[in-house]
């Protein structure tokens, strides 16, 4: 199984204090089971309208601070999980994508987490969360055409050797590293603030596993809990 060694800048414990992350690492099988996605992803926003996680509420509130706290506008570029909620919420559920997507859109609706899924092929180097100095390239679709932006200096970002890989923490992924079912080797990357209770962290990422386990039977997959310290 391909190795990956996540990285988070010590600049963001002012940032995100507390700040947390399950990185799973899957190295994919062929999908035989998709419905198992559909209704995950059902069942996932039929559990945001009808019974909720207590603290879930204050977990979103926490990441719009933290967006605030680096100059980003979470009215306007929300953290992933709340853009994910408010269309359940309001569109009463969420059209499929794609299975593995679907997954875990799935689990970040369901504990209110953001989570990302990024296809480790495209990656150069290891994924790193820092802060950008806005020369770092991110690749994009503006108009329904290849477009090139760069983040805003000050913004968290993900990112590997080439480029930004997520802007704004965890607001919008760039195109390059995108996830689908065809990819071979899969990173997922589970962010929490401590509103989130450490045991919820782990539930989402066992469900991740275990989800994935069904969708593709005989894949493999490494988790490994990453803490931001000063």
């Amino acid at each position: 199984m391909v190795s990956v060694s996540p990285s988070i800048d010590s600049a963001l414990a002012s940032v995100a204090p507390g700040f947390r992350a399950l990185s799973i690492v899957v190295e994919a099988a062929p999908v035989t089971h998709p419905d198992v996605a559909a209704q995950l992803l059902a069942q996932a926003c039929k559990a945001v309208r009808e019974d909720d996680f207590a603290w879930a509420a204050d977990h979103l509130e926490a990441w719009n601070t933290v967006f605030k706290a680096f100059g980003a506008k979470p009215k306007k570029t929300p953290c992933s999980a709340e853009a994910l909620r408010k269309g359940v919420l309001k569109d009463g559920g969420m059209a499929s994508i794609d299975p593995v997507v679907d997954i875990y859109n799935a689990i970040s609706i369901r504990y209110a987490v953001p989570v990302g899924g990024e296809n480790l092929t495209a990656y150069e180097g290891n994924p790193r969360l820092t802060i950008a100095d806005g020369s770092e390239p991110f690749d994009t679709v503006k108009a329904g055409e290849p477009a090139m932006e760069y983040p805003e200096v000050g913004e968290v970002i993900w990112r590997d050797d080439r480029g930004v890989t997520c802007r704004r923490w965890n607001w919008r992924q760039g195109v390059r590293t995108r996830l689908d079912s065809n990819a071979q080797q899969m990173w997922f990357i589970l962010e929490s603030l401590p509103a989130m209770p450490l045991s919820a962290l782990e539930e989402a990422g066992d469900m991740l596993i275990a989800s994935l386990e069904q969708l593709m039977p005989g894949m493999q997959a490494q988790r490994q809990l990453i803490e931001l310290h000063a």
